[in-house]
């Protein structure tokens, strides 16, 4: 914020809400704590305040109450809300906090509004006419506007989020799952075989939020209470099974480096006895983490970069930065098909038809003229299919894996349950680091492998001092749930 000042720039910061300030029962995140957050904001040089609704959680009487109390305290302070329509309760809320005097609201034009994104801009529109709110703009272009985004949103069907959620749902109150993460949460379910146990998630959701101490549920904390909640229903754990056998479970890594305070310390402090028995002797990080981190040396990681792939440029260089798998995963892509940006979303995603004819634009002036022609029956030796096209005119033909067809059965031995020596995978997923080698000698509760599923990592754990006999998978290997990892003795 002080940067951003010194620069001359608009500083906004947001306050996260969590909680209900309607209800006097829920203590910890009242509107003492809310006012008192906004004074402290407004005194660190925020131009604009925004209250962050990341799971659609403010009710319309709780809205009134919460911009009122802010207003009155900061009477020329422009105030933004943001919030999901998840509960169906959005446009209310919304028409409730600009009543209070909030001067900012978030929406999403009609057809890509309501459930876990934001409020109906036209309904918001339309209820504010003829009021001292008018926001002034014409409810046709809203629906020109709308129908555009309704046609392009077609081209992204196979990425909606309608397995489960084909209406708003009031359970949002109870769980407080932010509607950024809803999504994101029912794929990793599917990918970790929860899928029709989705519901158990939500309720766990809700279970695994008190047990780490009521945090304030947003990126990355989100992901803490949502990998625990899935470890508890893939292992069919209660709340009390947590606190009782936290010594000997092996939790994903968000959950042990939220304890070990990676990402800071909650409010009003850790949950205890749960952080001393999930940590046992662990480091812990205290005071704010980025302060005892080391700077990122970005010379080094451009030059590393550049060994792999000669053509990097600066943006893929912060990307790494970033997210440093998911960038060697795009780079790997990129070197292996090419520029594909160019290609038409449909094209990119779904592939051309046969008998198609489409044109790319690789460089100004430059296009090609491709059309597909046919596509062999019958798979290579190698897996590979041979795919007959023209280009510009030009007949060529390119032979291209077919991944489907050539899946191989992977049968891998089960961790025997009677059999305490031998470890099994607690979910399933790749690995993507082995820690020890056989003859390791290993004490109770020592890191073993890692485990990956759809951004979740899990760290398997020696659930006994003993040494490593035998290893029984490799880095990369893709792992069911209970797969036999390791044997001990």
């Amino acid at each position: 914020m002080e940067a951003v000042g010194k620069a001359g720039g608009v500083v906004e910061a947001a306050m996260s809400y969590t909680g209900d300030v309607s209800d006097p029962s829920r203590q910890k995140y009242n509107i003492k704590y809310y006012v008192n957050l906004a004074n402290e904001l407004v005194n660190a040089g925020t131009h604009i305040l925004s209250i962050k609704d990341m799971a659609g959680l403010l009710k319309p009487k709780a809205a009134r109450i919460l911009v009122d109390a802010i207003r009155q305290r900061h009477p020329d302070l422009p105030i933004h809300i943001h919030t999901h329509d998840t509960s169906g309760c959005g446009v209310s809320s919304m028409l409730a906090c600009v009543e209070a005097g909030a001067d900012i609201i978030d929406v999403a034009v009609d057809s890509m509004s309501g459930m876990t994104s934001q409020p109906s801009m036209g309904a918001i529109v339309a209820s504010l006419q003829g009021t001292k709110a008018d926001t002034g703009f014409d409810l046709n272009d809203i629906s020109e506007y709308s129908a555009y985004w309704e046609q392009t949103r077609t081209l992204y069907a196979p990425f909606e989020c309608t397995t489960t959620m084909k209406s708003g749902n009031a359970d949002v109150y109870l769980n407080e799952i932010p509607g950024g993460q809803y999504t994101n949460l029912q794929f990793q379910a599917y990918s970790l075989g929860l899928g029709e146990f989705f519901e158990d998630v939500k309720k766990a959701y809700r279970e695994a939020n008190l047990l780490l101490g009521d945090i304030i549920k947003v990126t990355p904390s989100s992901k803490v209470v949502g990998d625990l909640a899935q470890f508890m229903v893939q292992n069919k754990l209660k709340s009390k099974d947590i606190i009782d056998k936290a010594e000997e479970l092996s939790f994903p890594r968000s959950v042990v480096e939220f304890f070990q305070g990676a990402i800071g310390e909650p409010y009003q402090g850790f949950p205890e006895p749960l952080r001393s028995r999930i940590l046992k002797d662990m480091p812990r990080i205290t005071g704010r983490p980025g302060a005892s981190l080391p700077p990122l040396d970005f010379d080094a990681l451009k030059a590393h970069l550049q060994e792999l792939h000669p053509h990097i440029t600066e943006k893929d260089v912060i990307s790494a930065a970033l997210y440093p798998k998911v960038t060697e995963d795009f780079l790997n892509f990129r070197e292996i098909f090419g520029p594909v940006d160019k290609l038409e979303t449909r094209i990119f995603l779904t592939g051309p038809k046969v008998g198609e004819e489409f044109e790319v634009a690789i460089a100004k002036g430059k296009t090609l003229g491709i059309k597909t022609l046919a596509m062999a029956e019958d798979l290579t030796l190698n897996g590979e299919r041979e795919v007959f096209f023209e280009m510009n005119g030009q007949l060529r033909s390119v032979f291209i894996k077919d991944k489907e067809a050539v899946k191989e059965l992977h049968i891998h031995p089960k961790a025997s349950k009677s059999d305490k020596s031998q470890i099994g995978a607690p979910m399933p997923g790749t690995v993507i680091d082995i820690y020890v080698k056989i003859g390791d000698i290993v004490e109770k509760g020592a890191a073993l492998m890692v485990l990956s599923a759809m951004k979740m990592e899990m760290v398997v754990q020696a659930p006994q001092a003993g040494k490593i006999k035998s290893i029984e998978t490799a880095i990369g290997i893709k792992l069911e749930g209970n797969d036999l990892l390791i044997t001990m003795e």
